[in-house]
């Protein structure tokens, strides 16, 4: 299937690993010129070597870093983005009665404005163009709270609004935005917390963890021009894990 991606731009945040990586490897491969945001500059210039991408060291989490970010990016690129995927790692974990002011700052910004200050900061290009791809890499915890993680379930919740609110103001300009939940999936992430199939994977109705390129075959797509009608979604990507409809 040819998702006519070819010279297209991305920039990918949190792309030196895991799903990022994944991403950023999947569009690479369709012929898109593709920025990888991550804060270990040493990952970075590994993963952007192996992977044939471009790097930029940064912290999105930091205020007004995705802007910052976006503009370095545009000078790499010679253009702003046409593609932006927002990638951040979770908050800290959590009960409510143990979560702190302090904590919770933290977590609205590297769970809410990290991507609010991406997309603001691609906009005005993609409207100009007349085209343009917003792929909010979020949780599962978005539509289905996971014990345990308050402060992920209350953030992602509300952002999934807010991208279907994002959607329909700009829809008209060619403009896509969607988020993507992924489950359990078999990354590094999930083996430093010790999950694997042999603990989850009866969990899961299709018996397993996901692959990092499973979820990154459905980003591409999004991305695509094939996909040009699908905006303000929330799909998961779980292997059936969700109960919720």
């Amino acid at each position: 299937m040819d998702l006519k991606l070819s010279g297209k731009t991305a920039l990918v945040f949190g792309g030196s690993r895991g799903l990022g990586r994944a991403i950023a490897t999947e569009l690479a491969a369709e012929g898109v010129r593709v920025v990888i945001v991550a804060r270990d500059a040493g990952r970075l210039a590994r993963t952007a070597a192996e992977i044939n991408v471009l790097g930029l060291a940064g912290d999105v989490a930091k205020p007004g870093g995705s802007r910052e970010l976006v503009e370095k990016s545009a000078e790499l690129l010679g253009a702003v983005p046409d593609i932006l995927v927002t990638n951040t790692g979770g908050p800290a974990p959590g009960r409510f009665e143990e979560t702190t002011s302090a904590m919770w700052s933290a977590g609205f910004d590297n769970l809410w404005m990290s991507v609010i200050d991406g997309i603001q900061a691609v906009l005005p290009s993609m409207r100009q163009n007349r085209w343009g791809r917003i792929l909010a890499v979020t949780s599962i915890a978005a539509k289905e709270p996971q014990p345990g993680l308050v402060i992920s379930n209350g953030f992602r919740a509300g952002l999934l609004g807010l991208l279907n609110s994002i959607s329909r103001e700009v829809a008209a300009d060619g403009i896509t935005v969607n988020a993507l939940l992924p489950g359990y999936t078999n990354t590094d992430r999930m083996a430093e917390l010790g999950i694997d199939n042999a603990k989850m994977g009866p969990k899961i109705p299709a018996g397993r963890l996901g692959e990092p390129e499973e979820f990154a075959a459905l980003a591409a797509f999004l991305a695509s021009e094939r996909a040009s009608y699908i905006t303000g979604q929330a799909i998961a990507v779980d292997g059936g894990f969700l109960n919720s409809i």
